[in-house]
Formats: C-alpha cells, structure tokens, sequence
C-alpha cells in the first residue's frame, strides 16, 4: 500500500482527483487545487481491505481509479454485496457527520485501485467555505440509504430471476458501454460476487444467465461479460416474472 500527496505529479498533466467528485462540481480550479493539497492518495490491490466492519475512520474515501465492493457479512461468514463503487463515488460520509459511529460495512478493492483520504477536519474546513457540499453530502447518503431500502425489500420480496433481471439493468448505467446494437457489460465482479450482490447461488446465477441468453435478452461472452441486446425488451420481461 502506497500513499503520496494528491498533486505529487504536478509536472505531469494530471487532473486533481477532486475534479472527478460530483460534490466539488461547483468549485472554482482554484478551490479544486486547494482541496487537492489536502489529499492524500493511497493504493490498494485488488481484494486488499480498505475497511473492516466494526472500524473506526474519521476519513472520506473518493474513489480515484478503480472500483471496491461494500458489503456485509453474516455470522456465518455469508457475504452481501450492498453496492459497488467507481471513480469519483465516495464512502465514510456517516462518519463526517457523527466521529462516535463505527464502519457497519466492510470495503474491499476489486482491481487494483487508487483512493483519495481526506481526513473529517479537512472536510469541516471544506464545508465551512462551501456550506453547499454538506447539502450534497446529506443527498448523498439520503440516496444511498434508499438503495439500501431498495435492496433489503428486493431480497425480502422478490424472486432470485427478479432481483438478476435488475442487477443486469442496473449494471447497464452503471457500467454499461453503448454500442451501435445494445449495450456491452464488463463485469466487475466474478459470478459468485454476483451472485452475492443478488443473494443467491452461483448457480442460480448461472442457470438465469443461461435462461435469459435463450430468450435472446442478452448475450454472453465468457465470465465478465454480458451484451444487452435490448434494454426495453428486458425491461417488458421484468413485468412478465
């Protein structure tokens, strides 16, 4: 694990990692620069923990490069995938606002990745000057609980071809590329964190996959990726389950 100062490589066009974060959107270069200066920058490798459940952090995590899973673990040691983070999406919000909680999550880097560290005094002093990030901030993790909402009523209420039929459809915005007949999905997680993201057995996953390709929904091409012939179809299919 590496760390180094956010504009390290000033002499190298680089932008300032907090120009990919939508909440500084609305600061000046000059402002980015600043915020840049209090940055620092650690590397992780992929399946390296960035947090444990139970831990303490008094610091704001911004994806930089790379993308990490959050998830939580059962007793038994049995993993739910609560959602998966990109460049410029941010965690450890929770603890800027309350420094007594502790991390109910886990977080773990799923390629190598690069994650920006700004510490809660520096986010205070931020906030201070632009009042309008801790908005984004609250509409942040008023968002992020619903998904949470979302997911533990789709878990609780939906069948597993269901909640696979949205996770496909929620991956094409996410990660989906457009091409000129549909849309090209790159995994970025293996079918047994698929099938922990929709809780079920890989090999529920892998029967529904095999299911929706004969249906001519989508195609697949080995283990990491899906091509979406046609969201809307899929969507129309949704309504038939």
């Amino acid at each position: 694990m590496k760390e180094h100062n956010c504009n390290h490589d000033n002499h190298k066009m680089i932008e300032p990692c907090p120009k990919k974060v939508p909440i500084f959107k609305e600061l000046s270069d000059e402002e980015i620069l600043k915020v840049a200066k209090m940055t620092k920058h650690i590397h992780f490798k992929k399946g390296q923990a960035l947090l444990h459940e139970g831990e303490k952090s008094d610091k704001l995590f911004i994806v930089n490069k790379g993308q990490v899973k959050v998830s939580k673990f059962t007793v038994n040691g049995k993993e739910q995938i609560l959602y998966i983070l990109t460049t410029g999406e941010f965690f450890g919000e929770l603890h800027l606002f309350n420094h007594d909680e502790v991390n109910n999550f886990s977080v773990y880097a799923i390629e190598d990745t690069v994650i920006c560290l700004l510490t809660k005094d520096d986010i205070d002093r931020i906030m201070e000057a632009n009042p309008e990030i801790a908005l984004k901030l609250l509409r942040a993790v008023t968002k992020r609980l619903a998904h949470i909402e979302n997911l533990a009523q789709n878990l609780a209420t939906n069948d597993a071809e269901v909640r696979i039929v949205q996770m496909i459809l929620e991956f094409c915005q996410k990660f989906g590329m457009k091409k000129n007949e549909g849309i090209l999905i790159e995994l970025p997680i293996t079918r047994e964190e698929v099938a922990s993201y929709v809780g079920v057995a890989r090999e529920t996953v892998s029967r529904k996959f095999s299911k929706f390709e004969d249906l001519g929904l989508i195609t697949l091409s080995g283990n990491k990726q899906i091509f979406v012939k046609n969201q809307l179809a899929l969507r129309e299919y949704l309504h038939l389950i």
